[in-house]
C-alpha cells in the first residue's frame, strides 16, 4: 500500500492500494466513537478519491474490535444542547450517498448507530464473525438516520428493519448475515485481506461497464440518489427536534451521570 496519510489532523488515515482507496478510522481507544472532525476528515477523504481518476473503489475500514462505536457523547451532547445534528455529520451523509465509485466496508466488532446504518449505502460489506451491529436510536429518545428509514426496509424488509432500527435489537454476525445487511462474514485475522481483495476484484472490472450496472441497480424508482438526500434530510430535521426532546435530554443526562 501506499503510505498512510492523515486527513485532517483527525484520527483517519487515507492510502492507496493500487487503484483502491483505503480509507481507515483510527481512534482505537475510543472504539472510533465519530467526532465532526472525523466526519469532516472522511468526506474530504471520498470527495478526494472521487475526483482522482486513477481511483477504481473505495475501501473503508475501522481498527480491530471496533468499526465504529457510533457518534462521540460528548458531541452528541453538545448537539443535544444545540438541537442540530451538524453540518459535518450532514456532509458526510450527502457524500455517502452520492459516491459514484462503488464502495467496500469491512467491519470487525462493534458496529453502532452510523456504525450499522451507514452500511447500508455499501456495495459490498464484509464482516469479522465478531461482529456486533446495533442503532440504539430509541433508547437516547432519537431516530434512524442515514436514509435509513428508507434503504432499511428495502433491503432487510419491514419487520426486521424495525427490530434493527426501532427496537434498537442487537444482531451478531450471523444474523447480519441472513438478513442481508452484510455480504459475507470471516475470521476475524482475515477481516481486512478478504474486504480488500473484494475491492480489487471490483477494481480489476471495466470501470464504465460498472458504473452503468451499479446506476442501473441504484435508480430504482422510489430509491434514488433524489429520495435518498431527501430522506436524509427529513431524518436529520426530526433528529433535531427529538434532540431537544424531554425523552432525548433525560437519557443523556442518565448517560452523562453513569459515566461520571
Amino acid at each position: 500500500m501506499a503510505d498512510e496519510t492523515e486527513i485532517a489532523a483527525a484520527p483517519v488515515t487515507s492510502e492507496r492500494d493500487g487503484a483502491v482507496a483505503v480509507m481507515r478510522m483510527t481512534r482505537a481507544d475510543k472504539k472510533n466513537a465519530l467526532t465532526g472532525a472525523m466526519y469532516g476528515a472522511m468526506t474530504a477523504a471520498w470527495r478526494a478519491a472521487e475526483a482522482d481518476d486513477s481511483v477504481a473503489v473505495h475501501l473503508w475500514l475501522g481498527v480491530p474490535g471496533a468499526f465504529s462505536a457510533g457518534n462521540d457523547i460528548e458531541d452528541f451532547v453538545a448537539a443535544a444542547r444545540s438541537g442540530t445534528l451538524g453540518t459535518e455529520i450532514l456532509a458526510f451523509l450527502h457524500t455517502l450517498a452520492s459516491l459514484d465509485k462503488p464502495l467496500v466496508i469491512g467491519v470487525d466488532g462493534l458496529a453502532i448507530g452510523v456504525g450499522t446504518t451507514a452500511l447500508l449505502h455499501a456495495d459490498y460489506v464484509v464482516a469479522s464473525q465478531t461482529s456486533l451491529f446495533r442503532t440504539p436510536f430509541t433508547d437516547l429518545g432519537l431516530v434512524p438516520e442515514a436514509a435509513s428509514s428508507l434503504l432499511g426496509p428495502r433491503r432487510l424488509g419491514d419487520a426486521v428493519a424495525f427490530e434493527l432500527l426501532a427496537m434498537g435489537r442487537p444482531f451478531d454476525a450471523a444474523r447480519a448475515l441472513k438478513v442481508g445487511l452484510v455480504n459475507d462474514t470471516v475470521p476475524t485475522d482475515e477481516l481486512e485481506a478478504a474486504a480488500l481483495a473484494v475491492a480489487k476484484d471490483l477494481a480489476k472490472k471495466p470501470r464504465a461497464a460498472l458504473a452503468a450496472s451499479r446506476r442501473l441497480l441504484r435508480d430504482v424508482p422510489g430509491f434514488g440518489r433524489a429520495e435518498i438526500i431527501a430522506r436524509i434530510e427529513a431524518e436529520a430535521a426530526e433528529f433535531a427536534r427529538r434532540l431537544k426532546s424531554a425523552e432525548a435530554q433525560a437519557a443523556f443526562a442518565a448517560f452523562v451521570s453513569k459515566k461520571k
